[in-house]
């Protein structure tokens, strides 16, 4: 028997031990850059300090202070038009509503505890407008970058976030399941996208990671994906880019599949098993990130389409490693507590690829693969 829709009615902050878990990773970096203020516009970084999922702010807008920090006293301000979500560390009267007077905004800066005599105030956005305005508001402050600062509280995870990140991978599973049921000769990429969609709503989540999850691999070009609404033929490779957000925190897996498996289809999955365990052996703390990028020389795989690793979070975190941005995986480092987004892609000419990926945290013996069915143990025998 199917199981029944879940039904969330309530908007629930983040639990105690996640959210101050999180906040007090984001006090120590304000510490340790002796940072008095800080002020973060962009949603995951909000909801990293204070625990609460916002209503009414998707998609792109410019620089506005959507939460507060004080190192001070901890206290943490909070642009939010109702309380419901916030959690109870978060005053009332430390919520302030929208305006679309930046004065205003001016106003309820400059009456925070401490705003008078901070000494540094970091954000994580600039606006010409508000390169004016925090001045008023914070008079004896220097103003610095934030964004550097989060990025260095959110790139190494608490035991409580990789819980909640497993959590979405679980979500993300159990739909994928579903759609991979529903592959069979004929049907298009979008439908099964559909059925995918249709089985995360059912287990209550309702933002998928990405848009397009399924989609027929090319054996004509490393990268192009097919027509969405293209048919699936017998010989196809079906790729999965399965994620979900939920509870604000990004979980996929990456999976591919044979209708009909052959030999020359068998050689690509087990080309991807050589290239998969040399990524697993360089996923070790203090490794250098071009340590995966080599994994594909050394494998004589070309380069993938989409990074060779990339944090998981609440959205955009630390690390991305991508042959594209060769400087940047130079410039980076493994570190333990880190969770990505492992992902091995293996093409041949008129056969297809073989694209996987895995949400792994590097640890201090070996990595952990957060997913409940490895891709390795979830192929079909065919293949």
């Amino acid at each position: 028997m199917a199981a029944d829709p879940v039904t969330v009615t309530e908007i629930r902050p983040d639990e105690a031990a996640l959210r101050l878990s999180r906040r007090s990773r984001a006090l120590a970096e304000m510490e340790a850059a002796d940072v008095d203020v800080l002020i973060v516009g962009r949603e995951g970084n909000a909801r990293y300090v204070s625990g609460a999922p916002r209503l009414w702010t998707a998609g792109s807008r410019a620089f506005g202070p959507g939460c507060v920090i004080v190192r001070a006293t901890g206290a943490v301000h909070l642009l939010s038009t109702w309380d419901e979500g916030v959690p109870d560390d978060i005053p009332h009267e430390n919520l302030y509503g929208i305006t679309f007077n930046t004065t205003n905004f001016v106003k309820v800066l400059e009456n925070i505890d401490g705003a008078a005599t901070a000494r540094t105030v970091a954000t994580d956005g600039m606006t010409p407008g508000f390169a004016r305005l925090l001045p008023m508001a914070f008079p004896s402050a220097q103003l610095v970058d934030g964004e550097d600062l989060m990025r260095r509280a959110r790139r190494v995870k608490t035991a409580e976030e990789i819980d909640a990140i497993r959590a979405s991978v679980h979500v993300a599973e159990r739909a994928l399941a579903t759609a991979e049921a529903a592959l069979v000769p004929g049907i298009s990429g979008r439908q099964l996208t559909g059925v995918f969609m249709e089985a995360m709503a059912t287990a209550g989540v309702t933002t998928p990671a990405t848009q397009d999850v399924a989609w027929i691999t090319s054996p004509r070009q490393l990268s192009p994906r097919s027509d969405r609404d293209a048919p699936v033929g017998p010989r196809d490779l079906v790729a999965f880019d399965a994620g979900v957000i939920s509870g604000g925190y990004v979980g996929e897996v990456g999976r591919t599949y044979a209708v009909e498996g052959d030999a020359a289809a068998g050689r690509l999955f087990t080309r991807w098993d050589e290239l998969w365990d040399r990524l697993l052996t360089a996923c070790r703390p203090g490794a250098p990130a071009t340590d995966l990028l080599d994994a594909y020389d050394a494998t004589g795989v070309p380069p993938p389409p989409m990074p060779v690793a990339r944090g998981l979070g609440l959205g955009f975190d630390l690390p991305l490693v991508t042959h594209a941005l060769p400087r940047t995986a130079a410039n980076q480092q493994l570190e333990r507590g880190m969770v990505v987004a492992l992902t091995a892609y293996v093409w041949k000419e008129d056969v297809g690829a073989v694209y996987g990926q895995e949400p792994v945290v590097v640890t201090e013996s070996r990595p952990v693969v957060l997913s409940a069915n490895p891709f390795r143990d979830a192929r079909s025998p065919m293949t």
